[in-house]
């Protein structure tokens, strides 16, 4: 007897025994549930997600555990939280109460919170999809720059001025990859005078070749740089369109290169010729 009260062991084992086991077993259920989902979320991510030719096998896992783990964990969180609100039922104690004051909590939290909610499923879909990864140059939110971090919640750039620039994924909503599995030379020079197409269409497809032969810049060029047609006719003289292909990311340093040839074979044959934007 304690405190007055007759306690009969047997009778407190007998009647807590059935609620142990239910409670054992709710436990056990949300273990085996969680792993269950853990597993099929990641297999459902990797056949759902874009592997680019560029991205390499361990970059491609790395990015999946980023997925995963974010996904897995809300999913679980689900999981406990119906599973402990079983159990208090199982207790005998009154949850009603308990998820009113959460549905309120959660409401208040849902209007606080929308825009990083908003943050973290654009970035779940810019992972999957694999839009851009880190150290490709993008333009974003009216921004263009190297990317240095992309999570969940926002993506980082640098610019050419140093200038780091944090964007929040919610705000994107178009995404520009400027060096997705290659890039792209694209010039229009104005030739002035009464030159003829032929001959300086020669000139510049063999600055072209030589570009493409080169020790360095070949290594960079995937189809050397070429004209590709009359684009304009003016007064001043003739626009022709040069186009080439690069591997990611090398497109500026194969142009810089590039003009700087044109300029000394146009010089030496006392051509004159203007970039036109």
């Amino acid at each position: 007897m304690i405190f007055g009260f007759e306690i009969n062991p047997q009778i407190i084992i007998a009647k807590s025994t059935p609620v142990v086991i239910q409670v054992v077993f709710i436990i056990i259920i949300a273990l085996v549930g969680q792993k269950i989902a853990s597993k099929t979320i990641v297999q459902a991510l990797k056949i759902a997600s874009v592997r680019h030719r560029e991205e390499g096998k361990e970059e491609f896992e790395q990015r999946m555990d980023t997925i995963s783990s974010a996904v897995a964990a809300t999913v679980g969180a689900v999981i406990w939280g119906i599973a402990l609100f079983t159990i208090l039922a199982e207790l005998g104690i009154n949850i009603a109460p308990l998820i009113t004051g959460a549905g309120i909590v959660g409401l208040a939290i849902g209007f606080g919170a929308q825009n990083i909610v908003r943050d973290m499923l654009s970035g779940l879909f810019i992972l999957i999809e694999n839009q851009y990864t880190k150290g490709d140059v993008i333009r974003v939110a009216g921004l263009e720059g190297l990317v240095e971090e992309v999570n969940l919640r926002r993506t980082v750039l640098r610019d050419l001025d140093g200038v780091e620039h944090s964007v929040p994924n919610g705000e994107i909503k178009t995404a520009s990859n400027l060096t997705a599995e290659f890039s792209r030379i694209n010039l229009n020079l104005m030739v002035e005078g009464d030159k003829k197409t032929e001959d300086v269409s020669e000139i510049i497809n063999k600055v072209g070749k030589d570009l493409d032969s080169d020790k360095k810049f070949g290594s960079f060029v995937a189809e050397a740089p070429h004209v590709l047609r009359v684009e304009e006719l003016a007064k001043e003289g003739v626009v022709l369109k040069i186009v080439g292909t690069t591997r990611p990311i090398k497109q500026w340093e194969v142009m810089g290169e590039l003009r700087k040839r044109l300029k000394e074979a146009f010089d030496g044959q006392k051509i004159k010729v203007y970039e036109q934007k």
